[in-house]
């Protein structure tokens, strides 16, 4: 008997698409339906019970931690400072080619000697 009602629900689950579109209409009205009931359960619960308990929220303003601001405050200037230091740094041009020191050897700069 539970095969034969597990086929039947198959069978109308596989139905259900075709049964629910060509009653479009109707269908949409169902939904419709059904969402204003969700939101309006949402609603009732968040807001009408909350304002219906009245309960009095203890409220604690919190305190400026000026230690945690310091230390905060602390970090920034040291990162300002490393940043102001890459800055001011320079860095070699890796596609330069490099500078030799040719006040020693003047033989190399000259072109006399060399063949034609």
């Amino acid at each position: 008997m539970r095969i034969y009602t597990l086929n039947k629900i198959k069978v109308f689950l596989k139905k259900l698409p075709r049964i629910l579109g060509e009653r479009a209409f109707l269908t949409f009205l169902g939904l419709l339906f059904l969402s204003l009931l969700f939101g309006g359960s949402l609603f009732y619960y968040y807001d009408i019970l909350i304002q219906k308990q009245k309960t009095e929220v203890q409220f604690k303003p919190e305190r400026f931690k000026e230690e945690v601001f310091n230390n905060v405050l602390k970090e920034w200037e040291e990162r300002e400072k490393r940043l102001k230091e890459a800055e001011l740094k320079e860095y070699l041009n890796p596609f330069q080619l490099p500078v030799f020191n040719t006040t020693t050897s003047t033989a190399a700069t000259t072109t006399e000697g060399l063949p034609r």
